[in-house]
């Protein structure tokens, strides 16, 4: 997944990364957030990454801004993993939502992840503090890996764990077929990982590996049993798949939270009160449903992290 290739972004922020962007213009007025408009005055630049997820999310934060009295430039869509955060940290934005982990690992350069959510998160705040950022309080949104298959499978199979497809490739190995990216294939907490952790061992011949967008649509063909997905996706929902549990919490924490330049903070404190009702309604289920109305139905980011906002009453028309 894009959150997680390290790709020469810096350039990027030194180049032409963050020199466009665009004045947000959305005619919004506080909700139940930005009471009081506690950012009138403040000029505050979001950004985010480039895949839907972000895209929405970036939106999310520069709108809430907004309705809390800030002008706000719209520089996502920043592409990798790498320069979106450098924009954060070096005060050419002022902040962005961020996954728990890939601060942890990518850039902070720990091989072993956190189990606990909130102790990842708590880690990375306090390791990025030396960075001059400033991780706020995180959502139950967890973009994280996962298998899945189609209803067709699950009522033929009924596993609905990690260790009952285990189970299952022992008991029965012609039935474990899987569909992977070759970036999962190969990632020490990816199928590797996985199949040590769970003691699931499936042949070799059983596991295709593919480009992203095709896992989805073979798994729901039930081409093959179980596809690699991730738990925020869009097309889990539109094409009716079953989510394996991790049950033994093996796959890292990606919680999304907001990532703050520390100086921009400081100078605008309310920042985080504006953001927290927002992040704490933000979970796997708000984001399946968000990101499907851009991949499925093809709308636009924007709109439908403006409509959103609208929607849970966090914002009100101007």
């Amino acid at each position: 997944m894009k959150r997680l290739r390290v790709v020469l972004a810096v350039a990027l922020v030194a180049g032409c990364g963050l020199t466009s962007g665009s004045p947000m213009v959305d005619d919004v007025r506080p909700g139940s957030i930005g009471q009081g408009e506690p950012l009138k005055g403040a000029n505050l630049t979001v950004t985010s990454k480039e895949f839907t997820e972000q895209l929405i999310l970036g939106a999310i934060m520069g709108i809430a801004w907004e309705a809390a009295g800030a002008e706000v430039l719209d520089r996502t869509g920043i592409q990798g993993s790498i320069g979106a955060r450098e924009a954060v940290k070096s005060g050419d934005a002022d902040g962005m939502y961020e996954y728990t982990g890939t601060a942890w690992i990518t850039y902070l350069g720990n091989s072993k992840p956190i189990s606990d959510p909130e102790q990842q998160w708590e880690a990375v705040r306090e390791a990025d503090a030396k960075n001059g950022l400033t991780w706020l309080p995180p959502a139950s949104l967890n973009n994280t890996y996962a298998l899945a298959m189609n209803q067709a499978n699950f009522k033929k199979y009924g596993t609905k764990t990690l260790s009952e497809v285990a189970a299952l490739a022992k008991s029965d190995p012609g039935a474990v077929t899987l569909c992977v990216e070759s970036e999962f294939a190969n990632r020490a907490d990816g199928l590797p990982g996985m199949q040590k952790a769970y003691g699931m061992d499936v042949a070799a011949s059983n596991i295709t590996q593919m480009d992203t967008g095709i896992i989805y649509t073979q798994a729901a063909k039930g081409s093959c049993t179980y596809g690699e997905v991730f738990t925020t996706d869009g097309r889990i929902k539109s094409m009716n798949l079953v989510v394996m549990a991790d049950d033994k919490k093996f796959f890292p924490n990606y919680n999304a939270a907001p990532e703050i330049n520390t100086k921009a903070l400081k100078k605008h404190p309310a920042i985080a009160k504006v953001l927290d009702p927002i992040t704490k309604r933000l979970d796997n289920a708000v984001a399946q449903e968000l990101n499907a109305k851009v991949d499925v139905d093809g709308e636009d980011p924007h709109q439908v992290a403006l409509d959103w906002l609208k929607e849970e009453g966090f914002v009100k028309e101007g």
